[in-house]
């Protein structure tokens, strides 16, 4: 691998993840991620898409590099072919937004269906377990973030609260946990343009174990054209016999954790920003 090579990866905020060419400028692509920030994740993510590899469709891993001296870990995987879905899904039409929604549920619910003992953040190679030291419950998550959302009127906030309250009386009735992408949205999947299959799933590094209906939220968060929903979820009662609008409503509950995080931090990026106005939306509904 030439790394004067590497170039960008389009799509990614993080900034760490590049394209190199094996064996000069029109040799093989591949992905290189570099793991600056959190080197032991470069081995967790391998470890994931090695899990994964067969059941949903990820890259190659071809080589894992801990940090050594001043080199950073890191992760090389195969390059995958296909659009990013945030890029094709606003040239498509109702069919073929319903025929992404259906392959997009399909792939939410083999996630779902992986089962782990416990919830919590993935470390090392055997992916080990370890729960995590957060606020008891989305009622207290939303009390430890209220500071960053002072610019609400007392209404909204109260109403948050209890939004926040019955939220977590709804996910408390699924007692399970399991494997969590936790960031799927269609700037994280790959498309073939021609028949509209999944060729990828890609940035694995916040996966977790936790919530069943995690990634459904996340899918849905900003995703809401009805062709497409719908078809999502149900794909989702097909496979794991959730009737829609109960799957609807526990992934609105599930991704209340992360709104309410990303509109904490209103500013910092057009995500954030949008998720802030979702999260106001929805408490003034």
């Amino acid at each position: 691998m030439d790394f004067a090579s590497l170039e960008p990866l389009a799509g990614g905020w993080s900034g760490e993840t590049f394209v190199a060419r094996v064996g000069g400028p029109d040799g093989e692509r591949q992905v290189v991620r570099i793991h600056a920030r959190n080197p032991a994740r470069a081995e967790v993510d391998a470890a994931l898409l090695r899990l994964v590899r067969g059941l949903v469709p990820v890259a190659d891993v071809l080589e894992v590099r801990p940090a050594s001296g001043e080199m950073p870990a890191l992760l090389v995987t195969s390059y995958l072919p296909g659009v990013r879905g945030d890029l094709l899904l606003p040239e498509l039409d109702d069919a073929s937004l319903a025929a992404v929604g259906r392959r997009v549920g399909e792939l939410v619910t083999v996630l779902g269906g992986m089962p782990t003992l416990g919830a919590g953040d993935l470390h090392g190679a055997g992916l080990r377990i370890e729960p995590w030291d957060l606020p008891d419950g989305l009622p207290g998550w939303v009390e430890h973030h209220e500071p960053s959302l002072a610019h609400w009127t007392d209404a909204e906030r109260a109403g948050l609260r209890d939004l926040a309250e019955h939220s977590q009386d709804l996910l408390d009735t699924v007692t399970r946990t399991c494997l969590v992408h936790s960031d799927l949205n269609p700037k994280n999947f790959l498309l073939d343009p021609d028949t509209l299959e999944v060729t990828g799933l890609l940035d694995w590094e916040h996966a977790h174990a936790g919530h069943p209906f995690t990634d459904l939220g996340n899918v849905l968060r900003f995703e809401d054209a009805p062709p497409y929903r719908d078809a999502v979820l149900a794909a989702y009662q097909d496979r794991l016999r959730t009737p829609p609008a109960e799957a609807l409503a526990l992934a609105r509950a599930a991704d209340l954790w992360a709104l309410v995080d990303l509109a904490a931090r209103r500013g910092s990026n057009p995500v954030a920003d949008r998720a802030h106005d979702l999260l106001r939306a929805r408490v003034l509904r």
